[in-house]
């Protein structure tokens, strides 16, 4: 289903599973004699692939930080940085879910897919589509709106009750419109508070998805990542990395009491 003012994120994304025949194991080739099998430099044993993405968000469930009650975000981005603050207070569901996500480097290397001039700058479908997949169910329960959708406040998108995900927009405007909203409801958790000047200059020529514009459409972001964005719409900015920066401190370990020394026995 696509997300945001009624439009829905994608379904579940369809995997084709094809079973291939197996053939009887052979056994292995017995060395020949008075030769040794090769061991140590000249071995070249094989190694798995490293993974481009975090492999802990292929298990949403798993992933319950609690959040700091406040926190920043840097994100470094082709169009240039920002930095969010959220506060926890806002949207304390929405500002753990993020938290967790930005943590795990979800949004790394995913692109701005929806920027609207004046309306939004929308993101959080990830650049993995098996990313897409494991939490394209991981819905949350709704945060009351305790601030309204003001220019550079970050928001979780949503298609209606019970439906928020991973996709977030920031305004880009004065969007109190969407406060009271059925669909919603819309719960800013944070807001630009440095380079809101680079938000407003994201690549937006694209506009909207289908049917409304020549964007992406959704879907297909879902299914095929990256890729699909790449080769038709290249000039969409694209998130390098989110970091959370300017977490408090631990606080220090308190002393144990220095143990008193036992009172030496009395004589009888």
């Amino acid at each position: 289903m696509r997300k945001f003012a009624g439009l829905v994120v994608a379904a579940a994304m369809c995997l084709a599973m094809q079973a291939s025949a197996q053939t009887p194991a052979q056994a292995p080739a017995q060395p020949k004699a008075g030769t040794a099998p090769k061991t140590g430099a000249s071995a070249k044993p094989k190694t798995a692939a490293a993974s481009p993405y975090d492999r802990a968000l292929l298990r949403p469930a798993l992933l319950k930080d609690k959040a700091p009650e406040t926190y920043q975000v840097k994100f470094s981005t082709t169009r240039g940085d920002f930095t969010l603050t959220v506060t926890r207070a806002w949207a304390p569901i929405g500002a753990d879910r993020f938290y967790n996500l930005v943590k795990h480097h979800f949004f790394d290397n995913a692109s701005f897919f929806r920027v609207v001039p004046g309306f939004v700058a929308q993101f959080g479908l990830s650049a993995y589509p098996p990313v897409s997949a494991a939490w394209k169910t991981a819905v949350m329960k709704d945060d009351p709106v305790a601030q309204s959708n003001k220019k550079g406040y970050i928001t979780f998108a949503t298609a209606g009750a019970g439906t928020r995900t991973t996709q977030v927009f920031i305004n880009l405007g004065d969007n109190s419109r969407l406060d009271p909203l059925p669909s919603g409801p819309f719960a800013p958790f944070g807001q630009v508070t440095e380079g809101l000047d680079v938000v407003n200059m994201l690549y937006s020529e694209y506009g909207d998805g289908p049917p409304q514009g020549r964007g992406p459409d959704q879907d297909q972001i879902e299914k095929q990542g990256k890729p699909y964005l790449d080769k038709g719409w290249p000039k969409l900015d694209v998130i390098q990395s989110a970091t959370v920066v300017g977490e408090p401190a631990a606080p220090a370990a308190k002393k144990a009491p220095a143990a008193k020394a036992a009172p030496a026995p009395k004589n009888p």
